[in-house]
């Protein structure tokens, strides 16, 4: 199985156009299913059969692994499976036999105005590295942007005349997202100081330069902003994820329609833009519940 794994990942990277992080993802999942059949003693394809895919799902479950994780790791192996049908190398899909697991329901954390300040004052606007991770802050809170897109922006993707940046989402779809006025200082600030200074001589196209004067990384991202989390001394734990639900939550809470929160975080479909609305919804009735005194009222007293 192994020599038809890495033609799958070329083929979902190159052709079909999913992220590194996906494919990653993918190869994972398919390489402990392979670990689970070598323990089985299962070298042939076409023994994969509903007892066998039947036989590890059980094992996803003795594992410990959540609801979430179990339906991604049959996702990918469905993906896959699917693949080698189209290839003619088997012929039917094992996996397309078995349900994934529904999905747990889990609201998206997000951070409160009063945590994001905090989050902001962190970065030393006098360093090179500051002002990089101030602007690291202001791009996924301005803009939404998912952490693989923000490190592939590039200095010819910044239209400043509009306050507008290109953005190239997942599947290799291009978006426009806007940024406001504080964007604005921080990044001319970066682009005329610490970016000069961090790349030393050196030529870049990216945006978002490394202590070494290269294209930061995904990992580096997430480096860096859990560093500056723990010096903000916020309980929330938060990743640079929980900056873009901080920004649909906070625009939906501000008025904003379904629809463009939609557009703006890039979402193909709005059924995943409306867990937002669920946040939303959950804080206001916190708010009520703890604010009107009737909602505070015991039953008893009546």
């Amino acid at each position: 199985m192994e020599e038809y794994l890495s033609e799958f990942l070329e083929n979902i990277e190159y052709q079909k156009g999913y992220s590194s992080n996906t494919v990653t993802n993918y190869e994972i999942d398919i390489e402990e299913f392979i670990e689970f059949l070598d323990k089985e003693n299962i070298n042939k394809l076409n023994k994969i059969d509903y007892n066998i895919v039947r036989k590890y799902l059980m094992d996803l479950y003795d594992k410990k692994y959540k609801r979430n994780t179990v339906s991604r790791k049959l996702s990918s192996l469905r993906s896959f499976f699917k693949y080698l049908c189209q290839k003619e190398i088997v012929e039917i899909n094992p996996f397309n036999l078995i349900s994934s697991p529904k999905k747990e329901k889990r609201l998206p954390k997000f951070l409160y105005n009063e945590e994001i300040e905090k989050v902001f004052d962190v970065p030393n606007l006098k360093t090179s590295l500051g002002q990089r991770d101030r602007l690291i802050l202001e791009l996924l809170y301005d803009t939404g942007i998912r952490v693989g897109e923000l490190v592939n922006i590039k200095i010819d993707d910044i239209n400043k005349s509009n306050k507008t940046i290109r953005i190239l989402g997942k599947g290799n779809k291009e978006r426009i997202v806007m940024y406001g006025v504080y964007l604005e200082d921080i990044l001319e600030n970066y682009l005329n100081d610490g970016r000069v200074d961090l790349l030393n001589g050196k030529k870049s196209n990216y945006l978002i330069i490394n202590a070494r004067g290269e294209a930061i990384t995904t990992r580096g991202v997430r480096y860096i902003i859990d560093g500056i989390i723990k010096k903000a001394c916020i309980t929330t734990h938060a990743t640079p994820h929980t900056l873009r639900h901080t920004f649909a939550t906070h625009l939906l809470e501000n008025g904003a329609d379904l629809l463009t929160v939609k557009e703006l975080l890039g979402h193909s479909s709005l059924s995943t833009t409306q867990i937002y609305t669920h946040i939303t919804n959950e804080r206001l009735r916190n708010v009520y519940l703890h604010s009107h005194p009737r909602a505070q009222k015991n039953c008893s007293q009546k």
